[in-house]
């Protein structure tokens, strides 16, 4: 199946660019372009793409607008959000990924890595590097702003005690082919129970299934590095 994917950015050239590479490759095409948040809701309505390749700071509706409406919209529901930023950990970041966007990309990525991220986000899985999403849980998500609660802990209750065991360990950053190794259980197994977990939390994807455990206390935020002197 031919992954189908729309490019938000105000920067022509590089809308451009990353059409070519998108277009030449096997299995993926571009199939509308929108140059600010506000052209990138519309064209998601109108073209219901698999993935809004969306930069997050644009003029007039920024990128976090747009993605907010985005995965909002349940006719939307089956549309991802991988999120271009020069900056890889700010606020914005944060924010986008409590709205539901399912990952982010640095605009310095290679063309092997934005190929590779738009195809694990597309397939339903999460695109976040641990490093910065430490320094996210750290400094954003593990303690929302009032009322940005993705889930509370009485909601882990609905989970069994193997869902909870998986979640926690997505969170920590492994993989499910690492989930599998540790538990000696098959990587469908550890995909099976994520899901089970990501319907009953009300999760659109793994990215917030990680937000929510920290958020819940399921797992706990590092502590920030001490000060050098």
């Amino acid at each position: 199946m031919t992954i189908r994917v729309l490019l938000a950015d105000d920067q022509a050239l590089l809308r451009a660019t990353f059409r070519i590479l998108i277009d030449t490759c096997e299995g993926m095409e571009v199939v509308a372009e929108a140059a600010d948040g506000a052209e990138a809701i519309l064209l998601a309505g109108e073209h219901r793409p698999d993935l809004v390749l969306m930069d997050i700071r644009m003029p007039g509706t920024d990128g976090l607008t747009a993605t907010t409406a985005i995965c909002a919209d349940p006719a939307l529901s089956g549309t991802r959000v991988l999120i271009l930023t020069t900056f890889e950990v700010d606020e914005y970041v944060a924010q986008a990924l409590r709205a539901g966007a399912s990952g982010f990309l640095g605009k310095d990525v290679t063309a092997e890595a934005l190929l590779s991220g738009i195809r694990t986000v597309a397939s339903g899985e999460s695109l976040l590097s641990p490093l910065a999403t430490r320094s996210l849980i750290t400094r954003f998500l593990a303690t929302p702003a009032q009322g940005a609660r993705l889930a509370t802990p009485d909601q882990l209750g609905t989970l069994t005690a193997r869902e909870r065991e998986i979640m926690a360990m997505a969170a920590e950053g492994h993989s499910n082919d690492e989930i599998a190794e540790k538990l000696y259980v098959s990587p469908l197994t550890v995909r099976t129970h994520v899901h089970r977990a990501m319907t009953k939390l009300d999760a659109r994807d793994r990215a917030q299934l990680v937000v929510m455990a920290y958020q819940t206390g399921l797992v706990q935020a590092p502590p920030p590095p001490s000060p050098e002197f």
